[in-house]
């Protein structure tokens, strides 16, 4: 049914045009002064022009029957006006100062925003990639953020207290199963996906909308670049590596695409890591986007696809000889969206994901096959009634099929695996109050196929405007999500795992300068336990887990205060306990540090055509438990300390030579310890430190770019 419904808006949205008819007219204010340079044009097309001097315009468009003209201009509210193409006379319309403007109040609690289209910005699209220690890792960029934990041994995404797998990612909208690359256990992944092929991000740390689900703790949202400004190839060589980009570019539509290949080897070579690998970490992969403008909307295809594979010895604290970790990952990601218009201001956002990842990973002698086929269907419609509300509802299904084939040399087997489908419904309504007040308060309602249970969640966000620069916002929300892979592929029983958020935010934005302060609160049920050292085929498992977590979360940018210098700061407190998994009671989990703070800076030299890179983290220890003391989860690692580098140097116009090297005092920061089973002859057990993999990384680049207009450079990507 779902298919069918999106099959039929498709299908309105791409009827047949007519010929060309010309509509012309006069834009003033209230009191009869013309207003040059507003847009004028026909909703859901490209017909349209600007209005010149006088706030005269003319335009021809194809278009017939009823149709909505829009005209918007700065500071003045939109018109939307219905009219019929074939009875259409020269109008005059008259703009209203707007109480939505550039000035106006914006919902901000729990979002960082990215990218040129949006209203207030804690980072913009430059940073995701500019920043020292990242090595192109949106990941890596995203965790000197408030509110994200330095989680090195594991790489991913931890946010205000949840686990890694808390975090959804989504493309255009569209979920993103797999946003990880390929890794080994205590050893860090990467997101799985380029940063050239995105205009912008939002990441979200909690009190999301209704439009996403299956996510307790926090939502990341890619979105592609829209249209190519030109016809330009991207070469890039570099230390661990080769990339290739292009961009074609036509009347309607463009094409773009980039491939990698990243071989460890050779920088074992230069630069040994701690690591004891077989065969050093090898990777080739390639991203493409098409897009095609229709006259009422666009449509991009985005696919992406790797093949990882390496082969490494781990230290096991119970085992004389290391553990072997060989593993050969593929991965094929799809991904097609279409927005458009139609109708009076109907708004159609559309989509469908598929992806597949499969893994053959033999440790020693025994052999794990596995392989997720998963997918998205999405459906958005919103209208906008007025300048002053606007109302969206739509839908979405998740599919999941995992197996898992395990085989020992002995001859014992075990199979798991589950299959599993999320219906969900949801409506969302923005209000604008005035210049000073809005509301947004939706309610999703999802019904999950293994767990046989439905679940309503409310979601409300306010923002007060404070003056002219400032803002307050509270956010709440119910957020549940079906319990992870590893426990479900051994158990069908447990339940929706559930939290609540509360936020309280302020924050200012001014010429070159943002302030955010951010309080909250969440409180998890329903949590899984279980009763085994590990989550197994043998374990019983239950929902009687809980836990909380509160803090306060402060940033602080500015461009203005030193010259051809931007920084940030970013400063979280975090207080968290759970009783989950197979833990003894509540306590802090290991991943989570009390205080984390990150200092970004940015410093353009002219003379040099240079930019200088700077970062420093800073993480406060985290616990772990030791079976040499009496009291659970009660020891604490060494605090986390990383300095890093990068220096990006425009050599020519469309050459930049770029290099980077994370943790340049080489502290040996320590994540963990994994304990022996048993005591040794002394009655202590013994440990091992999860450690970095290298005590510094260093990262050295060549990027060429050849365009027509013999300007564009990578800058933007490094």
């Amino acid at each position: 049914m779902k298919q069918t419904v999106t099959f039929l808006f498709f299908i309105m949205v791409l009827l047949p045009v007519a010929a060309q008819t010309t509509l012309s007219g006069q834009v003033t204010d209230k009191k009869g002064y013309p207003i040059a340079t507003a847009n004028v044009y026909i909703e859901g097309t490209y017909d349209g022009a600007v209005t010149n001097s006088d706030g005269n315009f003319s335009f021809t468009t194809q278009s017939t029957g009823m149709q909505t003209m829009v005209i918007t201009f700065l500071t003045f509210g939109d018109v939307r006006e219905s009219i019929s193409i074939e009875d259409y006379k020269p109008t005059v319309f008259i703009l209203k100062p707007s109480e939505n403007t550039l000035d106006a109040v914006v919902i901000s609690a729990g979002t960082f925003s990215a990218g040129d289209n949006t209203k207030v910005n804690a980072l913009n699209a430059l940073d995701i990639v500019t920043t020292a220690g990242s090595a192109g890792n949106i990941i890596a960029a995203l965790q000197t953020l408030p509110g994200t934990q330095t989680v090195g041994e594991d790489g991913r995404l931890f946010v205000r207290g949840g686990e890694a797998d808390e975090t959804q990612t989504f493309i255009d909208g569209v979920r993103v199963a797999q946003p990880y690359g390929a890794t080994a256990n205590n050893v860090p992944a990467r997101g799985r996906f380029s940063p050239f092929l995105f205009k912008g991000m939002t990441f979200s740390t909690g009190g999301y909308s209704a439009e996403y689900g299956e996510a307790l703790s926090s939502v990341l949202l890619l979105n592609t670049i829209d249209e190519a400004d030109q016809d330009k190839t991207e070469i890039s060589v570099m230390t661990a590596g080769l990339a290739l980009g292009n961009t074609q570019k036509w009347e309607k539509s463009s094409l773009s695409f980039n491939g990698a290949y990243m071989n460890l080897q050779p920088y074992q070579w230069l630069v040994p890591q701690k690591l004891d690998w077989n065969k050093p970490y090898q990777n080739f992969s390639g991203e493409s986007v098409y897009r095609y403008h229709f006259n009422s909307g666009l449509l991009k295809v985005y696919t992406a696809f790797s093949r990882t594979d390496f082969d490494l010895n781990q230290k096991d604290i119970n085992q004389l000889q290391p553990a072997r970790v060989d593993m050969v990952n593929d991965n094929l990601y799809f991904n097609t969206s279409y927005k458009g218009m139609f109708g009076t201001q109907w708004t159609i956002n559309t989509g469908v994901s598929y992806g597949y990842s499969h893994n053959a990973i033999m440790l020693n002698k025994n052999t794990v096959d596995n392989g997720e086929h998963s997918a998205h269907l999405k459906l958005k419609l919103t209208k906008g009634f007025t300048r002053h509300f606007k109302l969206s509802f739509g839908s979405d299904y998740f599919i999941t099929d995992f197996k898992e084939d395990y085989a020992e040399p002995t001859g014992f087997t075990f199979n798991s695996g589950y299959n599993n489908g999320i219906a969900a419904i949801y409506t969302e309504a923005d209000i604008l109050f005035s210049s000073k007040f809005a509301l947004k308060a939706g309610l999703r309602g999802s019904h999950s196929d293994i767990v046989n249970v439905t679940s309503l969640e409310p979601r409300i966000a306010l923002a007060y405007k404070a003056g002219k620069k400032g803002q307050f916002s509270l956010a709440y929300g119910d957020f549940y999500q079906t319990p992870r892979q590893d426990y479900l592929k051994y158990d069908k029983s447990p339940e929706y795992e559930k939290t609540a958020h509360y936020i309280f935010n302020y924050m200012y934005n001014g010429d070159g300068q943002t302030f955010r302060a951010e309080s909250y609160y969440k409180s998890y049920d329903n949590l899984v336990k279980y009763n085994t050292s590990t989550a197994q085929y043998n374990s019983v498992y239950n929902n009687n887990g809980y836990g909380y977590a509160r803090g306060i979360d402060l940033f602080w940018r500015d461009a203005k205060l030193f010259k051809n210098t931007e920084y940030w700061v970013s400063y979280s407190y975090i207080d968290s306990e759970r009783d989950y998994k197979n833990y003894e009671k509540q306590v802090t989990p290991n991943y989570i540090a009390t205080h984390n703070l990150s200092v970004v800076t940015k410093y353009w030299i002219t003379s040099l055509r240079s930019q200088l890179g700077v970062t420093y983290s800073f993480n406060s220890g985290r616990p772990y438990n030791n079976p040499n003391q009496a009291a659970f989860m009660d020891a604490r690692t060494k605090s986390y300390n990383n300095l890093s580098l990068s220096w990006a140097w425009l050599f020519t116009q469309q050459k930049i030579v770029y290099f980077s090297v994370s943790n340049v005092l080489g502290t040996n920061n320590v994540f963990d310890y994994t304990y022996a089973d048993n005591p040794g002859a002394d009655g202590q057990f013994a440990r091992h430190a999860v450690t970095q993999p290298a005590d510094r990384f260093f990262f050295v680049g060549f990027f060429w770019t050849i365009s027509n207009d013999e300007t564009s450079n990578q800058l933007d990507n490094l």
